[in-house]
């Protein structure tokens, strides 16, 4: 039992640092996190860190793991009550706007942050975030290609470029919404995606009306 106790202890250590370094970073930059950094932020020592975290590099890809199961969580995984097709393609890209607008991180968006940052620094870091950037895009492309497959969109439609527009509004809106307002960007990412899918669509009907 006091194993099990400490086990337990120890994960919900792990899970309160990552997830304050998971804020920090997307204000401070990835490669300005540090355990010194962490520490003060929750009050706790740095040497109790180490015992999950020998290095500011294995921080890092902990954060980076850390930010994939926060973005499966609030992304991704409530749309998987949606029907396949482009109805489900539709409510990702409205599950990541919202999850934008909710300002869940404060940088707006670990991975667009990082990939800006690491893109021009090869090393671990860069080839982790290169892979998590690789699966979100045929994630997205799997998603438009099953859209065509089930009749959804026009056979024609191709799904990678789909996957590069909705990804590229994304980015953009996020981006754009500290300095161009949060109401303008992520209205228009929403109303360019939903434009684009309705004239792809074998039955536009299927798709929302936006407000």
């Amino acid at each position: 039992m006091t194993s099990d106790g400490r086990l337990i202890r120890g994960e919900r250590t792990r899970a309160a640092v990552l997830d304050q370094a998971l804020l920090l970073t997307t204000v401070a930059g990835l490669d300005g996190l540090s355990l010194s950094q962490v520490a003060d932020a929750l009050g706790v020592s740095k040497s109790g860190l180490f015992a999950h975290w020998r290095s500011k590099e294995a921080l890092q890809l902990a954060v980076i793991d850390h930010a994939r199961a926060q973005w499966t969580d609030r992304v991704i995984r409530p749309t998987f009550e949606v029907p396949r097709g482009v109805r489900r393609l539709w409510a990702v890209h409205d599950s990541r706007l919202a999850f934008y607008e909710a300002e869940v991180l404060p940088g707006g968006c670990f991975f667009a942050n990082a990939n800006f940052e690491f893109n021009a620094r090869p090393g671990v870091i860069r080839d982790r975030l290169a892979t998590e950037l690789t699966d979100w895009m045929t994630f997205l492309t799997g998603l438009a290609a099953d859209a065509v497959a089930l009749g959804d969109l026009r056979p024609e439609a191709d799904p990678e470029g789909i996957a590069y527009e909705t990804e590229s509004l994304g980015v953009c809106a996020v981006m754009q919404a500290p300095v161009l307002g949060r109401d303008v960007t992520f209205g228009r990412a929403r109303r360019a995606l939903l434009e684009h899918l309705r004239a792809l669509a074998t039955d536009p009907t299927i798709l929302p009306e936006l407000q």
